[in-house]
């Protein structure tokens, strides 16, 4: 056993390890501020020193016992979830089995990862608290020495022995499971799952209640949202969106959505929704091409999409005959009339785009086929763009560069629609120029990284 005095220099040295933590968290909250000195920013760092202070975390965590700390969550599901009703997990990364599909167990649970839910107006105190019971002292945890009520430990929260204690059981209580056994609500999401051989069989499916991977997607944000809105990043999408030439290709992933958890209260969620605003980027999960139908409208031996292939879809082709056979009723022009016209625009613009998407989404290169090549120059460039990346396609990416094809495919488009309608709606420059602009604007007719 430890004498007094050694097991007080023990005592000291946790403590140090505390005071460490929090200052770094001060110096990392005044990094933001760095170099301002306006009203907003003066506050901002009186606010810093007030938060981080290690008797002031210690105090407002004792407070959020209404809290969890958790990997898993309940709440982003559904933000009407009550801790106390529904499970959370808190795992242990390195304990899940190994997939090849992309989840948490790639992450490192030696990383504070875990994220405070349950009541939003303690979520930060939570966190702090967490990230400070989270510091190593020995190769154990802050939060694991006070479980094992380790005298050391205790003795280092800075109180009399008898305070010192009760403290050490009110703030561990943020570890502990919130929820004892097992359960889910009504308002979570329920998945019978076929766990037997019968789909018939009632017997044979069990009852999956998915929670939502806190740690995970949190990860995934710190990694994507730097490297979409970085400084380089937008100077190379500008100069993509310019017909400049840029030193640096820019990064980007297609097809992707952002989910808003939260609304205007972000913090009801849990601390690490309302560090990102409420912001959740969504991945593309498209199927696998082999799940893809075959029928895409390829323009074989076409010099245009419009001549065939674009407009023999069925929705092209449908909305289309019922337009012309509006016009030819002679409307008036009025506003509803105008209204309809732009919904029928509108609608065939948006089928437009899910086209030229289907397209993009070939391999880099496929109009190099000889069936191709009589297809327009523009449109090999509109609907082709990961070709510019190729190396030995210096002059297509020049080309590409350019800019000039979303005005040439506006025009192009522009005299298919003409005809289609027989001329009862002329459309001419002006709607050419606004379709060029759409072109332009609309991220999925420029996924490219290597062009830019």
């Amino acid at each position: 056993m430890e004498n007094k005095e050694e097991s007080t220099e023990r005592s000291q040295r946790i403590r140090q390890t505390m005071q460490a933590h929090v200052a770094s968290r001060l110096a990392k909250a005044l990094a933001k501020w760095d170099g301002k000195n306006d009203a907003m920013a003066r506050q901002a760092i009186v606010a810093a020193h007030e938060k981080y202070q290690l008797a002031a975390i210690l105090e407002k965590g004792r407070k959020a016992n209404g809290m969890t700390i958790a990997t898993h969550t309940t709440k982003g599901i559904h933000p009407d979830l009550k801790i106390k009703h529904t499970t959370n997990l808190a795992v242990c990364f390195e304990e899940l089995p190994t997939l090849d599909e992309l989840g948490s167990h790639v992450l490192n649970s030696q990383e504070s990862l875990a994220d405070a839910t349950g009541d939003g107006a303690y979520n930060a105190s939570a966190y702090e608290l967490y990230l400070l019971l989270d510091c190593k002292v020995e190769g154990a945890t802050l939060g694991a020495l006070l479980q094992s009520s380790d005298a050391d430990a205790v003795s280092a929260l800075g109180h009399e022995p008898v305070e010192a204690e009760q403290v050490a059981e009110e703030i561990v209580f943020l570890l502990e499971n919130k929820c004892v056994k097992p359960a889910t609500h009504a308002l979570g999401k329920q998945i019978y799952w076929l766990s037997g051989t019968n789909p018939s069989s009632d017997k044979d499916y069990c009852l999956l209640a998915p929670l939502y991977p806190a740690s995970l997607v949190h990860q995934a944000y710190l990694q994507i949202h730097p490297t979409r809105y970085g400084l380089k990043n937008l100077a190379a999408r500008k100069a993509r969106r310019d017909g400049n030439v840029h030193e640096c290709a820019y990064e980007e992933y297609p097809d992707w959505a952002l989910q808003k958890m939260g609304g205007t209260k972000p913090q009801n969620v849990s601390h690490l929704n309302s560090e990102r605003r409420g912001d959740n980027y969504l991945l593309s999960s498209l199927p696998p091409p082999a799940w893809k139908t075959n029928q895409r409208y390829l323009p074989l031996h076409a010099n245009s999409v419009f001549e065939r292939a674009f407009g023999t879809r069925r929705t092209v082709r449908g909305a289309v005959k019922t337009f012309l056979a509006f016009l030819l009723t002679d409307p008036e022009p009025n506003r509803p009339t105008r209204q309809k016209v732009d919904n029928f625009l509108d609608s065939l613009i948006d089928e437009l785009i899910v086209y030229a998407g289907e397209l993009q989404s070939q391999p880099a290169g496929w109009t190099l086929d000889k069936r191709y090549e009589n297809l327009a120059l523009p449109e090999k460039l509109w609907l082709d763009p990961q070709r510019a990346a190729m190396s030995d396609e210096g002059e297509f990416a020049q080309h590409w560069l350019r800019q000039e094809w979303p005005t040439q495919v506006g025009k192009r488009f522009a005299h298919w629609l003409n005809a289609q309608l027989q001329g009862k709606l002329p459309v001419g420059d002006a709607e050419a120029r606004e379709w060029q602009r759409v072109l332009l604007s609309d991220e999925s007719f420029m996924v490219t990284g290597g062009a830019a």
